[in-house]
């Protein structure tokens, strides 16, 4: 077999035959082709992904595990992970979302964590486009269909629309789970002389070489894809989850892997290489949906609800118990060994044998040639007095309100389960969701959040603001952020420019997590998300978890009552550059977003958690996306009651309303509340807006629109 149709470059070949001392065979090749690829080796991006902070007070485990584990405190961990599954999701819509949807719950219950919370990252094409339609249609019943039935609650998500996502969407899944910290199980934890199981489904051909199919552009032709999509079982799922923690709490697994991209071969080399250990299977064990499978099928098969486990021998027999009562599969198919060997037999037959540590560690980086876009200045062109103030204040708010990346996605969280296993304190449709740690006080916070547009315009800058909206968002609510997890979608890192923009989306990522001390804990990349038509534009999507202490120190948004004073908290004349309102009257992304100032954002962060641990407000949200008018707009829809806002704004109206990117809020005070309120931000940019009241949002001499019509455009009626 040629090492081009196994996938692998020259040097990569090269490499393999020379660590090997010898030609590779083809099952050899046909591994290392997808363990090599994009998808599994980050080849292209594991050198810069180093900037990232990775540990803090908080982390327990960070980047190198299936997922991140944080400490919240009194035993507890929270174990999350963002992954992405978008070209599956592109070829078959329903099937890739939903296996991502599993694949990454599985990433969670790895360290032996109960599966609680899930979130989505959606981005799609212009909604009246027909594929866009059908795509979304697709991926949104699978997300439920796979979520609802195996009973972990999707409590909130991202969803944006662009016509850049019209051949590529993207799925970005995340998955969040409790563990006490002294029932961790770890995929480094291995040692000779133990047995290793396969528990689970039976293997099949679906999803062959699916890692290798994530790591290159989309064909013109998706039909000529399909086989490379896993099949999914919700159901199956389900009794894999009791029965690994079932395992866990009888103290039975000494480690284990989920089977994800590139199955048998890339779970157990991880487990391998981790430990320090070989391995030797026996491929011939190992139990078949389908007739006449050869060795590479078996090592490269991705056939869904599957984990590698790794046991004692004496424990080999409980395990099986405890399989059988979950009805689930449970085979011996090999033994790790001393050294670093990973050999895969067939019967008497050696068919693959490679150091565990070149297969999951060696692949060679890729340092593609970067250069800096030649029109990126003429990205930044935007000069507001060419741009018209609205002739009418209530249309162009209305108008932005209705826009697909701002209105209501309730076509889409209510296809989901929110509220199963009853931990949901806020379930989707708000900036942050929020669930309870049964037993403890304390409540765990996530907010998901991109912005792509900011991204293309300036990489560094919007790559810093993507992470910031995620800890104003936290910090607004009362949570203290602990880590976050991230999946950097990407088009070709071949195209010099391309690859500029990831270099610097990832190093504003990093500056911001630095700065505000967030670190990473786990994530993921995916490149390539292009068609021959068009490409996406840097779409890095956060995951942010953070903790509660106590109910009285959450602070909810969309809660304000009729009395209470409204405050805006930060800047007053935010820039258009890059925002929203820019994009929906000119249809063009243009100007350049704020620089990233920790300083301010620091100062931000600080004043909203006393604000919400104090119980200074009613209410709060984070000015993000449409800036304070779909903020206002938000809260006033969410509470049923309208607002005055009465105060004298320092610039043009559209600036004051729609102007977005910099660390900004709006506070419901109760007046015995205000003086308070006021004490706290002392020093930091201060507007009273007005007052709560009455069945109208209305500012002076700008707009007056009833609450009831602001809820009928939010919702596309």
């Amino acid at each position: 077999m040629d090492y081009r149709a196994a996938g692998l470059r020259r040097e990569e070949y090269e490499e393999l035959k020379k660590v090997l001392g010898r030609e590779p065979n083809e099952t050899e090749l046909r591994i290392m082709g997808v363990m090599w690829s994009e998808h599994c080796s980050y080849k292209s991006t594991k050198h810069l992904l180093r900037n990232f902070p990775i540990k803090g007070e908080f982390v327990v485990l960070g980047p190198g595990e299936n997922a991140g584990v944080v400490n919240i405190g009194e035993g507890w961990g929270v174990a999350f992970k963002a992954e992405s599954h978008n070209h599956p999701s592109a070829v078959a819509p329903y099937q890739g979302a939903a296996t991502g949807v599993g694949g990454i719950i599985r990433d969670i219950l790895a360290l032996g964590a109960r599966p609680v919370a899930s979130m989505d990252g959606l981005f799609f094409g212009a909604p009246d486009n027909p594929r866009t339609r059908t795509l979304a249609n697709g991926i949104v019943e699978g997300i439920g269909g796979y979520g609802n039935a195996v009973g972990v609650p999707t409590v909130g998500g991202k969803t944006l629309y662009d016509s850049c996502y019209t051949d590529n969407p993207l799925v970005n899944a995340f998955n969040l789970g409790l563990v006490r910290l002294d029932s961790l199980v770890s995929s480094q934890t291995a040692k000779p002389g133990l047995r290793v199981l396969i528990l689970g489904s039976k293997t099949g051909r679906d999803g062959i070489a699916g890692a290798a199919f994530a790591s290159a552009e989309l064909s013109d032709d998706t039909k000529s894809s399909r086989p490379s999509i896993q099949i999914g079982d919700p159901f199956a799922e389900k009794l894999l989850i009791e029965a690994c923690l079932e395992l866990r709490d009888k103290g039975l697994i000494v480690s284990m892997q989920d089977m994800g991209a590139a199955g048998i071969t890339s779970s157990s080399s991880e487990i391998a290489a981790k430990s320090g250990v070989g391995m030797i299977l026996h491929f011939d064990k190992v139990l078949l949906r389908e007739e006449g499978m050869t060795p590479w099928e078996i090592a490269l098969s991705e056939s869904q609800e599957r984990m590698l486990l790794i046991v004692e021998p004496k424990d080999k027999e409980e395990v099986e118990v405890i399989a059988k009562k979950w009805e689930l599969d449970c085979t011996d198919i090999g033994e790790t060994v001393l050294g670093d060997q990973y050999t895969i037999m067939w019967g008497s037959e050696i068919v693959a044998e490679m150091p565990a540590s070149l297969i999951g560690e060696r692949c060679p980086s890729i340092s593609w040639p970067s250069r800096r876009p030649e029109n990126l200045e003429n990205r930044w062109e935007f000069h507001i007095e060419e741009l018209p103030l609205p002739n009418n204040f209530n249309t162009a708010i209305l108008d932005l309100l209705g826009t697909p990346s701002l209105g209501d996605k309730k076509w889409i969280y209510q296809q989901y389960d929110q509220m199963v296993q009853t931990n949901t304190v806020q379930g989707p449709g708000a900036p942050v969701s929020v669930i309870r740690v049964k037993g403890t006080e304390r409540l765990v916070a996530m907010a998901m959040d991109s912005d792509p547009w900011k991204c293309y315009l300036d990489p560094y800058r919007g790559g810093a603001e993507s992470v910031a909206k995620t800890i104003r968002a936290l910090t607004v609510a009362g949570a203290l952020p602990l880590g976050l997890t991230d999946c950097l979608n990407f088009p070709s890192p071949e195209v010099p420019e391309q690859y500029w923009e990831l270099e610097q989306v990832i190093k504003g990522m990093a500056d911001c997590c630095r700065e505000l001390e967030c670190p990473v804990v786990s994530g993921n990349v995916s490149l390539y998300n292009e068609s021959s038509s068009q490409r996406i534009y840097p779409t890095p999507v956060i995951g942010t978890v953070g903790v509660i202490d106590s109910y009285s120190s959450y602070l909810p948004s969309g809660q304000w009552q009729e009395g209470d004073m409204l405050f805006l908290v930060g800047a007053m004349n935010p820039p258009l550059s890059g925002s929203q309102y820019v994009l929906q009257t000119t249809g063009k992304v243009s100007g350049r977003p704020l620089p990233f100032v920790p300083e301010a954002e620091k100062d931000f962060c600080d004043r909203a958690l006393q604000t919400a641990r104090e119980g200074l407000a009613r209410s709060g949200r984070a000015i993000a996306g449409g800036g304070l008018a779909i903020a206002l707009a938000k809260e006033a829809i969410e509470s049923g009651i309208g607002a005055t806002i009465a105060c004298s704004y320092p610039t043009r109206g559209d600036v004051f309303l729609f102007g977005e990117g910099s660390p900004r809020a709006i506070y419901a005070v109760p007046s015995s509340k205000v003086d308070q309120f006021l004490s706290t931000w002392k020093g930091f940019p201060l507007m009273e807006l007005g007052a709560v009241g009455g069945k109208d949002l209305t500012c002076k001499n700008l707009f007056h629109i009833s609450v009831s019509a602001l809820r009928q455009r939010w919702e596309g009626k």
